[in-house]
């Protein structure tokens, strides 16, 4: 079986990419993070290391035994991007630069998790395909651009075998539900708190909200792609407003409390990822959001985490 290693592995998108990978049930997973859970599942197909990606002794021996590795690590969130900018140039940007070379000089295939909207930033035609000139809004963006680029460019000149996924706005199971990471768990989190829901703006703001196990599957396709893209949007390819988001959690949460309050300047207008490249070798349904609203409630139900 092949072995894939996740970097980050008890991250949101971490942890939901191991369960999906064991769930296919083709790949031997190693989940590695600094702080590993204590759920981590200790099945045939996965080993849990608990390492330090700033430290190369920690992963190159992650990179000598995998096949494919997952890059799912970074310093800064959008949410403390003006905080932690420079901890993040001066570490991911070089630790990441090394992982490749490793990689490169190994054979192995890399998949670095970049951000769809963060990467693109302003733009004005809609939906955005892998080639448009991104125009990043902070920090986190153009870290992962600066990231991006590094990798093509030994990708171009030492034949390194690099994916770079551009992940849409995701959301689910394993979300940070207790701080509201993300608008889609910031309003149920609220919501289902009997707290009120802060939109900034008039609601009018729109992304591409994708639902985390088929972000996964997605990122799965990508253990076996051979042909020639090394970009890939991880997105539904549909947009909805804020507005639309409180219309659908309202079906459920029908006495949701709302504040609307001064719109951000960091905040870009509109986006939406085209997912035909994606889709031309992900071949399953891709859920909507109204059907991944309803999954992650149900979800929060049964975990009983709705306060």
């Amino acid at each position: 079986m092949k072995r894939v290693a996740v970097l980050g592995g008890s991250g949101f998108i971490g942890k939901n990419l191991v369960k999906n990978i064991l769930r296919d049930g083709r790949y031997c997973v190693t989940s590695f993070d600094y702080h590993l859970e204590s759920s981590c599942d200790k099945s045939q197909s996965l080993c849990c290391i608990k390492g330090d990606f700033y430290n190369t002794d920690d992963i190159k021996k992650i990179v000598e035994d995998n096949d494919v590795i997952v890059h799912a690590i970074c310093s800064i969130n959008p949410g403390n991007s003006n905080e932690r900018y420079m901890f993040a140039y001066s570490h991911d940007l070089l630790k990441t630069v090394e992982l490749c070379e490793m990689c490169s000089r190994m054979g192995k295939r890399l998949i670095f998790i970049s951000s769809g909207g963060t990467v693109y930033g302003l733009q004005t035609k809609m939906p955005i395909v892998e080639e448009t000139l991104s125009y990043p809004v902070n920090h986190y963006g153009n870290l992962k651009l600066c990231i991006e680029n590094t990798l093509r460019t030994f990708s171009k000149q030492q034949g390194a075998d690099i994916m770079i996924a551009r992940i849409a706005n995701v959301y689910g199971p394993g979300q940070d539900f207790k701080k509201g990471v993300g608008f889609i768990d910031a309003v149920l989190k609220s919501g289902l708190t009997g707290n009120t829901v802060c939109i900034y703006g008039d609601g009018s703001v729109v992304r591409d909200y994708v639902y985390i196990d088929d972000a996964c599957k997605m990122l799965i396709s990508l253990f076996e792609y051979s042909g020639n893209y090394d970009t890939f949007n991880i997105a539904t390819g549909e947009g909805n407003s804020q507005l639309d988001i409180l219309e659908i959690v309202s079906r459920y949460i029908p006495d949701m409390k709302k504040d609307f309050v001064e719109e951000r300047s960091v905040d870009v207008k509109k986006i939406i990822l085209d997912n035909s490249r994606i889709k031309s070798i992900y071949k399953d349904e891709i859920l909507s959001v109204s059907q991944g609203v309803e999954s992650y409630i149900d979800y929060l139900k049964r975990e009983r985490k709705l306060g």
